[in-house]
């Protein structure tokens, strides 16, 4: 499973990495998210990004 941002669409509202920071964390220049495990992400972490993903009110996050 992957997970990404959709920087055109992510508005920095911050609940993804509020709710899940050992997957996303801001960006120091504006805020929007960043997924800080590149490549697969570890079984653990799997529930967290559908949470993450449903919870983003842009709807910025995609989960794969």
């Amino acid at each position: 499973m992957r997970v990404s941002v959709d920087l055109n669409v992510c508005q920095g509202h911050g609940v993804c990495y509020m709710t899940t920071p050992e997957i996303f964390e801001p960006r120091e220049e504006d805020g929007q998210a960043h997924v800080v495990i590149s490549g697969e992400l570890p079984r653990e972490h799997e529930d967290a990004a559908v949470l993450a993903q449903q919870s983003c009110p842009e709807r910025a996050i995609t989960v794969e």
